[in-house]
């Protein structure tokens, strides 16, 4: 007679597990909390400082301070969700477990999968080396986009590189929004005359929605910005000021170029967590594979996914996370209840365009690259209104209603796209 498999058992359980306590898990808790207030509800996370990344592009400007930006997660973590400051290290989907870095197996009727992407600094080599010195700096390290500010404060003309890895990445216009705003700086200042500028990019085009990219590449030229395609940064060199690139000319063939610089502004290569990537719940290419309408796991019913480390086409923004909330709550609510999984995600993303100190190209759309204003006005033009919704607004909507479950939506209207040609 065949002994029956013993199952592992959770040390415990409840009703939903999130994986990542940023601004998709901490939302969506506190949304499936205000929606079912006896819900059992756990967060995953190991960070003790919750980033609203969106404010770095204006830390690194001096719009803002770095502290402004950040707050104590656990000051954060809904009232009746336990948090467990701990990693998940692997998945037992067919258990319906998650076992952390502590070694503790956490159960679950229904998982949330959003610990968001990992920034893969050490894919460049020789930065670590010389991060936050030498002129090298990123708005995508909180501890270094302090250092960004006083690199564009000290640039007395000279060399200023920017660059952007392959896609994808989180914030996809960020790469760009410095260079504007450093250009814009240095113009006040009277040194851009003296300032070489150049803006390296990976991939091929200056901004993935056709729509708002005459504006941006009006931005480029007034500035005499350099624009550069198909240069992907490899190594830096902080103490000779070098930076290597592997440059695809038109037939497909690379080549290695070094460039000197006086100061190098860094975005780095992204990709899923590496413990996603190992997991069963990752597509051939690492990310969380989901539905991209109802966000739930191809393979597994009682698994959703959120945020920037799923496998979908939209732009991997705050705003996108937003949008997910009340459509991964309701599903998640619904799969519990019994009744169909009918909320659907359209593929919002937003990236508000800073291309002058006061100005902002508020770009926003659905999957495929569909425009969708939400204002009733030609959102390509940069406007004084959308610098104020991006400096003063958008955080105060994230803090205070997003990341407590009470975010409203707002309308998209795709009649009030004005005419592309």
């Amino acid at each position: 007679m065949t002994e029956p498999v013993s199952r592992p058992q959770p040390d415990q359980q409840f009703t939903v597990l999130i994986v990542g306590g940023g601004a998709a898990g901490i939302s969506i808790a506190a949304k499936l909390r205000r929606e079912r207030p006896a819900l059992s509800v756990a967060i995953v996370d190991p960070a003790t400082t919750h980033a609203y990344q969106p404010g770095w592009t204006l830390v690194g400007a001096g719009v803002m301070t770095l502290k402004q930006t950040l707050r104590q997660e656990g000051g954060l973590i809904p009232e009746g969700v336990t948090w467990f400051r701990a990693a998940a290290a692997s998945f037992q989907p067919d258990d319906n477990i998650v076992t952390l870095d502590n070694g503790k197996r956490i159960g679950y009727r229904r998982l949330v999968v959003c610990p968001g992407l990992q920034l893969d600094w050490d894919k460049i080599e020789g930065l670590t080396d010389t991060f936050g010195k030498n002129g090298v700096c990123s708005n995508y390290s909180m501890q270094h986009v302090e250092y960004t500010w006083t690199c564009i404060q000290t640039l007395n003309g000279g060399k200023a590189l920017f660059t952007q890895p392959p896609m994808p990445i989180k914030c996809a216009g960020a790469p760009q929004k410095i260079v504007y705003l450093a250009s814009d700086f240095w113009r006040k200042e009277g040194t851009l005359n003296r300032t070489d500028v150049e803006f390296l990019l990976a991939g091929d085009a200056l901004f993935g929605v056709g729509y708002y990219r005459p504006s941006l590449q009006f931005a480029i030229d007034y500035y005499g910005v350099n624009l550069l395609y198909k240069h992907n940064l490899v190594a830096v060199d902080g103490r000779t000021k070098t930076a290597t690139f592997d440059v695809t000319a038109p037939d497909g063939t690379t080549s290695r170029e070094t460039r000197a610089f006086d100061m190098l502004h860094v975005t780095p290569p992204q990709s899923a967590p590496d413990f996603i990537k190992s997991s069963p719940l990752a597509n051939a290419a690492g990310w969380v594979d989901v539905d991209p309408s109802t966000l739930r796991h191809v393979k597994y019913d009682t698994i959703f996914g959120a945020g920037d480390v799923i496998g979908t086409s939209n732009a991997k923004t705050a705003a996108a996370a937003r949008a997910q909330t009340p459509v991964v709550a309701a599903n998640v609510i619904a799969s519990l209840e019994g009744t169909p999984v009918t909320a659907s995600y359209d593929g919002y993303g937003a990236c508000p365009l800073t291309v002058a100190y006061g100005k902002v190209v508020l770009a926003e759309f659905l999957y495929g690259g569909k425009p969708a204003p939400s204002f009733p006005y030609d959102q390509r033009k940069p406007s004084s209104f959308a610098w104020m919704l991006k400096t003063k607004v958008f955080p105060r909507v994230y803090w205070d209603m997003m990341l407590k479950g009470r975010d409203i939506s707002v309308p998209h209207h795709p009649e009030w796209i004005k005419d592309a040609g």
